[in-house]
């Protein structure tokens, strides 16, 4: 008999779009919260637009699209459709989720891009890494390894409590290997070839000079506050 946990996304998979408007409810393209110049010269007004307003569009649409089918086949009680539908649900899904971190994680040089400022994050970066020069070098050995398209991230592992260092294929979230997401690369072209043509290595290496660790930062103290309260 075919088991009823592929036909719905995982709770983990299902709280990151609840996250973001709800898993039934229509999902919506989130505002960026700057400027489409804000990144230059790091990144592009024109990728920026381009990447914001067409590719995670799509994402959505095409999340909106299959989340009506898999009601639709839930209510017909038609399996084979809802076991079909998993593969557009979580690809869509993570594109979304994948996409709305990521303009969080970003900000311009003149209102704070690149500036790590001490606290709990720096601590734990300085402890297991030896410094954020080390940690961005693990990011971006990593990142550029991977085969094709997908993500490369910084994350709290949900095992250890631990900041860790990833990679996901296409738009597979952290998620669904037990981490937390802190810090996600784009690394599928579309994030950079019109900046950086073919040499991703300088978009791996200049896109630090934009991160928002404010962001980062938050994303962290909240991640070690639930890992320690369900520990307790």
């Amino acid at each position: 008999m075919l088991s009823t946990k592929v036909l719905a996304p995982s709770k983990q998979f299902a709280r990151s779009l609840a996250s973001l408007g709800g898993v039934r409810s229509k999902h919506t393209v989130p505002d960026l919260p700057y400027d489409y110049s804000e990144l230059e010269p790091v990144i592009s007004a024109k990728i920026m637009q381009l990447h914001h307003d067409k590719h995670h569009a799509t994402y959505v649409a095409n999340l909106n699209v299959a989340e009506e089918k898999l009601a639709e086949a839930q209510a017909k009680n038609d399996v084979s459709a809802q076991v079909a539908l998993q593969a557009a649900l979580r690809f869509n899904g993570g594109g979304h989720v994948n996409h709305s971190i990521f303009w969080q994680n970003l900000i311009g040089e003149k209102n704070g891009g690149g500036q790590l400022h001490d606290g709990a994050l720096k601590t734990a970066i300085e402890q297991q890494f030896g410094s954020l020069q080390k940690l961005s070098a693990s990011v971006n050995g990593k990142t550029a390894g991977i085969m094709g398209s997908g993500w490369g991230w910084l994350t709290l592992n949900g095992a250890t409590g631990k900041l860790d260092v990833i990679t996901t294929a296409n738009q597979d979230m952290p998620s669904s290997v037990g981490h937390v997401p802190l810090l996600g690369i784009d690394a599928w072209e579309h994030a950079y070839y019109l900046d950086y043509n073919n040499v991703k290595v300088d978009y791996f290496k200049n896109i630090w000079r934009v991160i928002n660790w404010k962001d980062v930062a938050k994303r962290y103290d909240d991640a070690v506050a639930t890992y320690n309260a369900s520990k307790n």
